[in-house]
């Protein structure tokens, strides 16, 4: 997993912290802090998603795409 800056499909950017281990399962999750202002959580509010679904492909519109793209070092 690379650390750094991601554009999520939908068009916002993150920074991917690094990667936990859930203490129950020990999925591995995936750590990230938005880069913009959320209108509920606020500024570079941190989130967390499965470290499989987060670099699994979604199909919009027909097109096959990666949820989150690399972008660059933080």
């Amino acid at each position: 997993m690379r650390l750094g800056k991601y554009q999520h499909y939908k068009g916002n950017f993150y920074n991917v912290i690094g990667v936990a281990n859930h203490s129950e399962t020990l999925e591995e999750l995936v750590v990230y802090q938005a880069l913009y202002v959320h209108e509920k959580y606020g500024k570079n509010s941190l989130w967390v998603r499965p470290k499989k679904m987060f670099l699994e492909n979604v199909v919009i519109n027909g097109e096959e795409l990666p949820r989150f793209k690399f972008v660059g070092e933080s």
